[in-house]
């Protein structure tokens, strides 16, 4: 996956939680775009809430194929629930819970929480909700009978591994 919506993960219960972490910077391009200055107001650069989506989609399924050690190709299947209300401006932090809710062979149900977390004055900020993103995810190989895929996870690549290694999840190889 070319494009990482989230920075590392601090908490790995298997096949439980994983609470993963996004810090908003106005480096990232796509902020520039939304939204840019006009004649009538000033820039005002927020992370789009499709990418937030996609950065809680991103936790679930790191929480779901490491409940297999990668060897299931996770795919979202489906948004069940995404509800968010309020922007993520540059110096945010995002703050993603993943839970499964449910597993088989066939996939996963995930139930998420959005936090941000806003530095106050001093530097600190204070967790507050801002959304919950409920996920199905689908393992591929067991969904699609009679279509070949390769072998390799395509959607477990290498940025996927150097987060999880970067953050001190053990990967199995």
């Amino acid at each position: 996956m070319r494009w990482m919506w989230i920075d590392r993960v601090v908490e790995l219960v298997p096949r439980e939680r994983l609470v993963a972490i996004k810090g908003v910077s106005l480096a990232e391009e796509h902020l520039h775009d939304h939204f840019r200055a006009t004649a009538d107001r000033p820039a005002t650069p927020i992370m789009p809430m499709s990418l937030i989506v996609e950065g809680m989609a991103q936790s679930a399924g790191v929480l779901v194929g490491h409940a297999e050690a990668f060897r299931e190709k996770v795919v979202l299947a489906k948004v069940s629930r995404a509800e968010l209300s309020e922007d993520a401006i540059p110096g945010d932090q995002l703050r993603y819970t993943a839970t499964i809710e449910s597993m088989t062979d066939m996939g996963a149900s995930t139930k998420g929480v959005v936090e941000l977390i806003r530095p106050d004055a001093d530097g600190s900020g204070t967790p507050r909700e801002i959304g919950r993103v409920d996920l199905i995810f689908s393992h591929l190989d067991n969904n699609m009978g009679g279509v070949e895929f390769p072998e390799r996870n395509f959607v477990f690549g290498e940025s996927f591994r150097t987060l999880l290694r970067s953050s001190g999840v053990e990967i199995p190889e």
